[in-house]
């Protein structure tokens, strides 16, 4: 797979449709991201509100923002697609979500299915909501498919029906694999489970975790060497890594992402994002490997 960079961010992406061949995509902050095909625009956990700090105004975590929202929700008009990985606010945002389903009449979203009734509340239309649980797979379009895998956000939790709570989504958009592991550490099978998909990049958070945060409420993601650890042992090229930046508790600083990337002994490349970068992908792997296919592991819990 080859990545290629240019100027302008969403603004870009929304702007100018991939030439064919190749997906665009972009980072919104958090762990959201466009991505648009030359037919399609799809949008992962989009947080473009400030409604957390709203939330949590006075608390010892006031969740504010510390960088600008990228696009406007309501300039969101063609989304196709938005898909939620579990439903924390920086993921399934009240703030965002019911203004892109307004903006965008057609867009259908998916989220797991542990978490429909709480879609529904925040104002998502019944109709065009659908959700998901692991191991299963979802057409979203012409050559899209979206293949639902679960997250330990620091555990696997389920629902009293055995739906996991927090999942990541395989996209295969052609033939391009882009895994976005949604909020996770690694667990036992997820490197043998990635690893039959085929992935050609994986968005992983590099947040990090600790006691201080867990014991109020704050759950952890990977760090950096784990994230990393995980490409090399999935066989995944290339990482972008990301749930950075956002608030000031739970954060990891750019500069020393960025150091740390270029000092990665490659594979994966790393690439450490910013708001103002399309990111152009083409090529990719059709299909898994026969080694990877041999060993593909069973859906998961």
């Amino acid at each position: 797979m080859e990545i290629r960079q240019r100027p302008g961010g969403v603004s870009a992406l929304l702007d100018h449709p991939p030439p064919g061949g190749t997906i665009a995509l972009a980072w919104l902050g958090q762990a959201g991201f466009a991505l648009r095909t030359p037919g399609a625009l799809l949008l992962i956990d989009p947080y473009l509100s400030d409604s957390l700090a709203v939330k949590y105004r006075g608390r010892e975590f006031p969740h504010r923002r510390m960088m600008p929202v990228p696009v406007e929700p309501e300039a969101l008009n063609a989304v196709a697609w938005v898909l939620c990985t579990h439903g924390h606010g920086d993921h399934m945002d009240p703030g965002t979500l019911p203004a892109i389903a307004s903006a965008s009449p057609r867009c259908r979203f998916l989220v797991p299915r542990a978490e429909i009734a709480r879609a529904e509340q925040i104002g998502l239309p019944k109709t065009r909501t659908f959700g998901v649980g692991a191991g299963e797979r979802r057409p979203l379009g012409a050559r899209i498919e979206a293949l639902a895998v679960a997250a330990a956000h620091e555990t696997i939790d389920t629902d009293d029906r055995g739906h996991s709570r927090y999942l990541g989504f395989v996209l295969r958009i052609g033939p391009l694999a882009i895994y976005h592991s949604g909020d996770t550490v690694p667990y036992d099978g997820l490197a043998e489970r990635i690893g039959a998909a085929g992935i050609d990049l994986a968005l992983l958070p590099v947040n990090g975790r600790d006691e201080h945060r867990r014991s109020r409420g704050v759950l952890g993601n990977m760090t950096f060497d784990e994230a990393a650890e995980l490409c090399r042992a999935a066989g995944v090229p290339w990482m972008l890594a990301h749930h950075f930046g956002m608030f000031d508790f739970n954060t990891v600083a750019p500069d020393e992402l960025r150091r740390r990337a270029a000092g990665l002994p490659a594979p994966p490349r790393c690439i450490v994002p910013d708001l103002n970068t399309v990111y152009e992908l083409s090529g990719g792997r059709v299909t898994a490997s026969p080694a990877a296919s041999r060993r593909r592991p069973g859906p998961g819990p």
